[in-house]
């Protein structure tokens, strides 16, 4: 089963079950989003990602950066990253963004796709160090400026899947068990030319690295 879900309308909770993806909606208005875009494409660092599949390193299309409220070291795709200290245009976002989620976030994994053709396959950020000590909840708030995406969520053991179309200003969230049982990707479209720029905060627990 699949629910196409196109409107930035506010919703309590995109899956059916295991986990919850809140769409909290437009959270900026047209101008606002804009700006942040062309700021935040001109000031962030932005540097190629590098993944490990199968022993082999690649180097991808997808722009990349990091930022935290300490130079962590995070470990994912088989590739070492380290953070930033926060941009602080970056930092006041996430300090509005943790007012309207009710949860603090310690850093910001930063992506930037080029256009179209730049994409993220099917993945989980479940990495150990992203789950709190006491309970496997995941936090991770997700910001997206620039050109209108397709982002969608498959089970990992059930047929259903989710998409929804994911425009400038618009925070979803993800909670609960969602990286357990859901992935997730943003999806390639030839026709698409604009930039698309997301901002996912997470709170990182360094002493948890596998």
């Amino acid at each position: 089963m699949t629910l196409d879900l196109f409107s930035p309308e506010p919703q309590a909770n995109l899956l059916p079950f295991d986990g919850q993806v809140q769409d909290l909606g437009l959270i900026l208005t047209a101008e606002q989003s804009a700006k942040y875009l062309d700021y935040f494409l001109a000031h962030l660092a932005w540097q190629p990602d590098e993944v490990v599949l199968y022993g082999k390193r690649y180097v991808t299309e997808r722009k990349v950066v990091w930022y935290g409220d300490a130079e962590y070291q995070y470990h994912y795709s088989g590739s070492a990253k380290q953070a930033l200290l926060w941009n602080p245009a970056l930092f006041r976002l996430k300090q509005h963004i943790e007012q309207l989620v009710g949860h603090p976030f310690n850093s910001c994994l930063a992506n930037l796709y080029e256009n179209g053709s730049q994409a993220v396959g099917w993945h989980s950020d479940d990495e150990p160090s992203l789950r709190s000590p006491q309970q496997e909840n995941v936090v991770i708030a997700s910001l997206s400026f620039g050109a209108t995406r397709k982002f969608c969520f498959k089970h990992k053991f059930k047929p259903e899947k989710v998409e929804l179309m994911l425009h400038s200003g618009q925070l979803i969230v993800m909670r609960g068990q969602t990286q357990r049982y859901w992935k997730h990707a943003l999806m390639k479209s030839s026709k698409i030319t604009e930039p698309r720029l997301n901002l996912t905060f997470r709170y990182f627990y360094p002493a948890l690295q596998s």
